[in-house]
């Protein structure tokens, strides 16, 4: 596979990657080009923003979570048949999970022998940042550096010294210099940036970031940096999907899945793993619809629950179906806020809002994080979707925790890494739902999709029973 891609990483998280990889990839949207967007790691609002700017699913590549080889599959099955891939790293280029920089942007870019453009917060310096970039040229020779971008630039005479700088010093070419933008094109909230969902004008946010992409990115330069890529040996084929058989015999399941401004936080691996296992999906809104329709079972991914917290609670008679079918033994796979709906209530900045009820615990809120960072759990416990001793890695960032039991919770996972519910503990189950603070990716789980689409046929054969609770 030969198809032009380039990588945007950073020294360091906060320094604009997001800003320039979405203003790219609108800009070369906008003329026409066929783009694919990837996150290196697992977060999901950077991901959305792509996707939100190109009209297709933004993939994330994590080799913590996924291995080489999985990484690999992925990308060259999404990239498949467009013009240039557009991967935005994350953290510092170097940092990964120790101090080696292990499954760091710069061991995805050398992967996927992607050319790195390397963006520079040129606030309050000049000649120190053509310094920081010789370091990461010497540091590995082997990570492909090829160009980079002056971002937050003063003015004209600070552009010149850095710009002849860097030249002078690394050799590598400047591709774009942004000045400071007036206002917040993509603002930060607790978690990162604010959603596309929750943001007043996407569409207008996205187009200026094309519009400033065109006019401070050498988008020709970049183009031809991302040709430069070499062809890449076949990663493996997709999977099968565990499921197949299930689907063959006409024995599709309906699982509804949670999704709104409340809850967005999916990886398209996962619906579509999902999906391939035999599972029809069926979008719901917690802020608007009134009933559960009929499924056999729900997916509730993770979100921000605490600042439309208000509007949940104020949804009571969907509150209570949730409650109902849980205690009529409805399989539901929660994660993060998907868990904190599930919960009695919710304490967010001054407020205490009502959540379902399935769950005998209630929520706060503190502003520091309370997890945040991969993690690794072992099953020690039935539950309705893992076996017990089965081990499963993803990951939690989370500002949400338990405040009070109601009663004293049953969990199903031993935290080896990580915080979970308690620094302990993850994975909260009661009746058939199984409650988590991590997130799964389906190509790191691969038992994951196959499970729930599984604990969904038992419902529609008729053999709905609670495991716990």
């Amino acid at each position: 596979m030969g198809a032009a891609r380039v990588l945007i990483a950073g020294l360091r998280g906060g320094d604009g990657k997001t800003l320039v990889t979405v203003g790219l990839q609108a800009a070369l949207h906008q003329r026409g080009l066929r783009v694919s967007g990837f996150k290196k790691g697992p977060d999901y609002i950077d991901a959305a923003w792509s996707a939100a700017a190109l009209g297709r699913p933004c993939r994330n590549l994590d080799l913590f979570l996924m291995g080489a080889e999985a990484v690999l599959g992925s990308f060259q099955r999404a990239a498949a048949g467009a013009d240039i891939a557009v991967i935005e790293g994350n953290r510092g280029l170097y940092d990964g999970v120790d101090a080696d920089g292990a499954t760091s942007t710069a061991e995805l870019a050398k992967l996927l022998e992607a050319p790195v453009v390397l963006v520079l917060d040129c606030t309050k310096a000049t000649r120190t940042l053509a310094a920081s970039v010789l370091g990461c040229q010497r540091l590995d020779e082997d990570v492909p550096l090829a160009g980079v971008v002056l971002n937050r630039v003063a003015g004209a005479r600070h552009e010149s010294v850095v710009r002849a700088a860097v030249r002078e010093t690394t050799g590598l070419p400047v591709v774009g210099v942004l000045p400071r933008l007036a206002g917040e094109l993509l603002p930060e909230r607790h978690l990162g940036l604010v959603p596309p969902a929750e943001h007043e004008s996407r569409t207008g946010a996205i187009r200026e970031a094309g519009r400033a992409a065109a006019r401070h990115l050498d988008v020709d330069a970049i183009l031809a940096l991302a040709r430069r890529a070499p062809p890449l040996v076949d990663g493996p084929p997709a999977a099968a999907g565990a499921g197949q058989a299930l689907r063959a015999s006409g024995g599709t399941v309906r699982i509804g899945v949670f999704r709104d401004e409340a809850f967005g936080f999916y990886y398209p691996e996962n619906l579509e793993a999902l999906e391939r296992a035999g599972a029809r999906l069926i979008t719901i809104s917690p802020l608007r619809a009134t009933s559960l329709p009929a499924v056999d079972a729900l997916y509730l991914g993770g979100g921000f629950p605490e600042t439309l917290a208000a509007d949940l609670a104020r949804n009571a008679p969907f509150r209570r179906a949730v409650a109902e079918a849980a205690r009529a033994g409805l399989p539901m796979y929660a994660e993060c806020g998907g868990a904190v709906y599930l919960g009695e209530s919710l304490s967010y900045r001054g407020g205490s809002y009502q959540m379902s009820g399935v769950l005998p615990l209630r929520f706060g809120f503190a502003e520091r994080p309370q997890g945040h960072g991969y993690t690794e759990l072992a099953t020690v416990a039935e539950n309705p979707f893992f076996p017990v001793g089965f081990e499963l890695a993803g990951h939690e960032f989370h500002h949400t925790f338990v405040e009070t039991a109601v009663e004293e919770p049953a969990f199903a996972f031993q935290v080896r890494r990580g915080h979970g519910f308690d620094g302990a503990h993850d994975g909260v189950c009661r009746h058939n739902v199984l409650a988590t603070y991590t997130h799964v990716h389906a190509l790191a789980v691969e038992r994951w999709a196959p499970a729930l689409v599984a604990a969904a046929a038992r419902v529609r054969a008729g053999a709905l029973t609670n495991t716990a609770g």
